[in-house]
C-alpha cells in the first residue's frame, strides 16, 4: 500500500468544557470531512438529548462508541486531509481518558492543541495538560483560545488568557515566544476552517491552516526497534496477535526479536512472520505505524500489555532501579521516601517505590538537596525501584521509552522522565 500525504497525529486537549469536541466538529464539518445530511442527524440527535448547539461535540462522541466496539481503530473516522497532510484527530475528551490514552501511547501526538476557553481562562487542568504533553514528549503545540464569542471577539480578553497560558506553557519548559495562540470560536465557527470576520485585529492562522504548520514529525527510525503492546489477540488461523504502536525502529518480516520482560520475566525470543495495517499485509513498518504482528515461537501465554516487541541484537533495559527527573503536579499531600504509587509507561502498569529524594527545586526557583519530601510545583530528582519487572530506557538513549505519569487513586500526581538506569541482570 502506498502511503500517500503523510500522516501526523494531533491532540486536542484542555479542560473540560472549553470547547475541544465542538471546534473538531466544526473543523471535520467547515473542512468537507463530515457530510451536511450527518450533521443533520446530529443535530437532531442533540436536540432529543437537551442539548442544542451540541451537534458538533456529538461528531466527536460518535466515534467514542466506534473506538470502543473496534479491535482495530479505524482512523478514517477522525481523519481531516489538509493541502499537505492526512491528519489524524485524537480527542481527548475529560481528563481521566486523557491521561489514559496519553500515557498508553496509544494517541502519541506528535502536535497538540492546549484549548483554553476564553472568558475562563487557566484551570488547573490547563497546567497539568502542559506538563503532560512536555513529559509524553509532545515538542510542538498550539495554544488555542475558543469561545471568543462569550468575550465578545474581545482583543484584550485574548490578550490577557494569552498572557496566563505563556506563563503556564513556560513552566512546562515550552517557549511562549515560538508557540502559535490562536483566537477562535469552535461554536461559531471564528478561525476554525473559515477566517473570522468578527476579529479584524487577529492576523493568526485558522485552527485548519495550522495543521499544515507543525513542524514534520520526526520519525525515529534510526534508533532501534520498540513497540510496546497494546493488547494481544488469539485470531482463528493466524493465532496470536500482538498489537500495538511502533515507538521506534523499523520492523521486517522475519527478523528476530525479543519481547521483554515477557510472562517469564526474562523475555522471550522470535521472528517476525507476519505484520498487518489496516487489515494489509505488510513486509515492513515503521515508527509511527499501528500494526498488528505475528511472531514465530510466541503464544498468547508468553506476552501481555506492558511488554514490549525489542529488536534481539539491541534489546531494551529491565529496571532493576532508576533515577528520574519528576513535576509534581497535584498530590492530595506530599511524597516522601518508601511512597509507592503506580507508574505509567509505554503501555504499563507497574508500582515503584520513591527510594532517595536527591533533590529539588520549588515553584519558587529555590533549590534543596535530600529534602524530606515533595509538594506540588516541585521539580525533583529521584530514585526509584520498580515492584516488578518494567521496561525503560534513558532519555538519551531513547527518549520515546523514558517517559512516564504517576497516578494515585485516579488521578495524574506527577510526570517524568528517566535519566539513569541500573539495569536488572537477567
Amino acid at each position: 500500500m502506498a502511503r500517500e500525504k503523510p500522516i501526523i497525529n494531533v491532540a486536542f486537549v484542555g479542560h473540560v468544557d472549553h470547547g475541544k469536541s465542538t471546534t473538531i466538529g466544526r473543523l471535520m464539518f467547515d473542512s468537507g470531512s463530515l457530510p451536511a445530511q450527518a450533521l443533520e442527524k446530529l443535530k437532531i440527535l442533540a436536540q432529543e438529548h437537551g442539548k442544542v448547539g451540541f451537534e458538533f461535540a456529538y461528531v466527536m462522541d460518535k466515534f467514542k462508541e466506534e473506538r470502543e466496539r473496534g479491535v482495530t481503530i479505524d482512523l478514517s473516522y477522525q481523519k481531516v486531509i489538509t493541502p499537505k497532510r492526512e491528519v489524524t484527530i485524537i480527542d481527548a475528551p475529560g481528563h481521566k481518558d486523557f491521561v489514559k490514552n496519553m500515557i498508553t501511547g496509544a494517541s502519541q501526538a506528535d502536535a497538540a492543541f492546549l484549548t483554553v476557553a476564553a472568558k475562563e481562562g487557566v484551570q488547573p487542568q490547563t497546567k497539568e495538560h502542559a506538563w503532560l504533553l512536555r513529559t509524553m514528549g509532545v515538542k510542538n503545540i498550539c495554544v488555542l483560545i475558543n469561545k471568543m464569542d462569550t468575550v465578545d471577539y474581545k482583543e484584550d480578553a485574548y490578550n490577557k488568557v494569552k498572557e496566563d497560558v505563556s506563563a503556564v506553557i513556560k513552566q512546562a519548559r515550552y517557549n511562549p515566544a515560538e508557540v502559535t495562540f490562536i483566537a477562535a470560536s469552535g461554536f461559531k465557527g471564528d478561525n476554525v476552517y473559515n477566517k473570522s470576520t468578527n476579529m479584524p485585529w487577529y492576523k493568526g492562522p485558522t485552527v485548519f491552516e495550522q495543521l499544515d504548520l507543525f513542524p514534520e514529525p520526526e520519525k525515529p527510525n534510526n534508533l532501534p526497534l520498540r513497540m510496546p503492546l497494546q493488547d494481544v489477540y488469539d485470531i482463528t488461523g493466524i493465532g496470536t496477535v500482538p498489537v500495538g504502536k511502533i515507538e521506534t525502529g523499523v520492523m521486517k518480516i522475519g527478523q528476530k526479536v525479543i519481547v521483554l520482560p515477557g510472562r517469564s520475566g526474562t523475555g522471550v525470543s522470535g521472528e517476525v512472520r507476519t505484520i498487518e495495517m489496516h487489515h494489509e499485509q505488510m513486509q515492513n513498518a515503521e515508527s509511527g505505524d499501528n500494526v498488528g504482528i505475528n511472531i514465530r515461537g510466541v503464544g498468547k501465554k508468553d506476552v501481555a500489555r506492558g511488554d514490549v516487541v525489542c529488536d534481539a541484537a539491541s534489546p531494551a533495559t529491565i529496571a532493576e532501579e532508576f533515577v528520574a527527573q519528576i513535576a509534581v503536579i497535584s498530590h492530595p499531600t506530599v511524597i516522601a521516601k518508601g511512597y509507592t504509587p503506580v507508574f505509567h509507561v509505554h503501555t504499563a502498569q507497574v508500582p515503584c517505590q520513591f527510594i532517595e529524594l536527591i533533590e529539588k527545586t520549588g515553584p519558587d526557583g529555590v533549590k534543596a538537596d535530600k529534602p524530606d519530601f515533595l509538594k506540588n510545583g516541585d521539580v525533583a530528582k529521584v530514585r526509584l525501584k520498580p515492584i516488578g519487572n518494567l521496561v525503560l530506557e534513558t532519555q538519551a538513549a531513547n527518549p520515546h521509552m523514558s517517559g512516564f505519569a504517576i497516578r494515585d487513586a485516579g488521578a495524574t500526581v506527577a510526570a517524568g522522565v528517566c535519566i539513569e538506569i541500573t539495569p536488572k541482570k537477567l
